[in-house]
């Protein structure tokens, strides 16, 4: 259960309230020249006997209030489990229950006529169940549009969203469901039907009685009703428009790839129930979405393996280089200077680390696996690796919808190997030309050479690491980003322990 009983109820009194004050209205509307015309056909008997006992009617007549009110006091009155149901429902099914009022008032009415005839006094019965039926029918209109009106946009704008903030309503069991049909009939009801209801009736009553003079109250009940009219026309139309501009603006953001955010439509009509299907499938959509990401990252991840057991390191380059980066990133993010860049920048890294070597799958073994000092030809073969693996990582990416990543990913396999001074390769760039996630990846794969043992070296301690590192700051790296990587000593020493275990972790210590 999401709302307890006293919210229930405390919603149910306001909102039969509104059903009272809709009645009150009802009685309001000026229709005492529907009763002059139709009563100087039925004959003087009738005002006579409900003058004669006027003082027993009108007791009866309360009944067109106790009868609705004792339906909504009954219709709160449900196990728990049903609150929920019962809460959503109460726009309509009080709308509904203000019409019993004057159905009430209307068999009251037939009754009186049975009892008046019985004890002699006449009428024309059928002039009178005529004038009845139409002025229930009248006040019945006004009843029901206005209550429906008032509490349906209480509902949708204030309480819903408030009581059932994560939406999902059309899913509660025992939720009406109110149709466009219904919502359109209430639209035609109040701006069309009703107005021309209450007009009709009032000129075929003064062309009847055409020495009575024209009733004032019509001169201000005319533009009053269409005034109504047309603000109930106004919120029917909001009604459409603004779930249907929710649906667009959402529609545009998955078209952009986004699939987190939520269509924020929380009623129980054909709108709510469609915004919950709608994020149903949205969410189906980016949990199948991020499955996908993930089979391509364990794709590029396994390929980024299998070229790494190619080469001549001991393993576990790409693991280590790829938790390195993560180590940096979250130094690199806390300083002012970067912390601007959107989180997805930085996302884009971490991911793009594994692929930083792809190139070296095109590389020969004989230069791959040689265990000494290249040649100069061979060093050249190697050098080629990073522009390779640019080209591999496009076209790899190349269905990818997430420009910022493919655009990092290229960067950090083509531009690892570019130096500070300009003296780095593939295309000889210096400074911040590099781009910033090169250099970022550039200091993870130098310190993991550094530390870790290969067949053609030992691996250096810790100390000496940093210590060509800090010595290298202008020269190969960026001197800024540098410092920011030794900061972060403590946190990698501990990193590579746990790595390397009693190999080469304990050894370079």
């Amino acid at each position: 259960m999401t709302n307890n009983r006293k919210k229930f109820v405390l919603i149910a009194l306001f909102f039969g309230g509104i059903v009272c004050f809709a009645n009150i209205c009802g009685l309001l509307i000026p229709d005492h020249f529907i009763v002059s015309f139709l009563l100087n056909r039925a004959g003087n008997q009738w005002p006579k006997f409900l003058d004669d006992y006027c003082h027993v009617i009108h007791r009866f007549e309360y009944l067109t209030f106790v009868v609705p009110t004792a339906i909504c006091v009954l219709y709160t009155f449900c196990p728990d489990e049903k609150i929920d149901s019962r809460l959503i429902n109460l726009p309509i099914i009080y709308s509904a229950v203000g019409i019993s009022g004057w159905l009430t008032y209307f068999v009251q009415v037939m009754v009186l006529i049975v009892i008046a005839k019985g004890m002699g006094y006449e009428f024309n019965a059928g002039s009178v169940f005529f004038c009845s039926t139409l002025s229930a029918s009248l006040e019945s209109i006004t009843t029901f549009t206005m209550s429906y009106f008032i509490m349906e946009s209480l509902h949708r704008k204030v309480f819903l969203p408030r009581l059932f903030p994560n939406g999902q309503i059309s899913r509660i069991k025992g939720v009406i469901k109110p149709g466009v049909k219904l919502l359109f009939f209430a639209i035609y009801m109040s701006v069309t039907f009703f107005p021309i209801y209450y007009l009709s009736l009032a000129f075929m009553s003064y062309g009847y009685n055409r020495d009575q003079a024209v009733d004032v109250s019509l001169y201000y009940t005319f533009p009053v009703i269409l005034a109504i009219g047309f603000v109930i026309y106004l919120s029917f139309e909001r009604y459409f428009e603004h779930p249907l501009a929710k649906f667009k603006d959402r529609i545009n953001r998955i078209k952009a790839g986004d699939y987190k955010s939520k269509v924020s439509i929380v009623t129980n009509d054909s709108f709510g129930e469609l915004g919950d299907i709608f994020n149903e499938m949205t969410d189906s959509i980016d949990e199948k979405t991020c499955r996908i990401i993930e089979i391509q990252n364990s794709i590029i991840t396994g390929m980024a393996t299998m070229v790494e057991s190619r080469d001549n390191s001991t393993g576990g380059h790409i693991k280590r280089t790829s938790d390195c980066v993560k180590v940096f990133v979250n130094r690199i993010r806390r300083e002012e200077k970067y912390a601007s860049l959107p989180e997805s920048f930085y996302s884009s890294i971490i991911k793009a680390a594994p692929m930083h070597d792809l190139g070296k799958i095109a590389v020969d073994d004989a230069v791959l696996r040689k265990p000494g000092k290249f040649t100069d030809e061979e060093y050249e073969k190697m050098k080629m690796h990073s522009q390779e693996g640019a080209r591999i990582v496009e076209n790899v990416l190349s269905a990818v919808d997430d420009g910022e990543f493919k655009k990092v990913a290229v960067n950090v396999a083509h531009y690892h190997h570019e130096k500070w001074n300009g003296q780095g390769y593939p295309s000889g760039l210096s400074g911040e030309d590099i781009p910033l996630e090169a250099r970022i990846m550039a200091l993870a794969d130098v310190f993991d050479a550094l530390v870790s043992k290969r067949c053609y070296k030992d691996s250096f301690t810790y100390d000496r690491a940093f210590e060509i590192i800090e010595e290298s700051l202008g020269s190969h790296f960026d001197p800024e980003l540098g410092r920011l990587f030794i900061d972060c000593r403590n946190e990698l020493e501990e990193m590579y322990v746990l790595f390397n275990g009693a190999t080469s972790g304990e050894s370079a210590g």
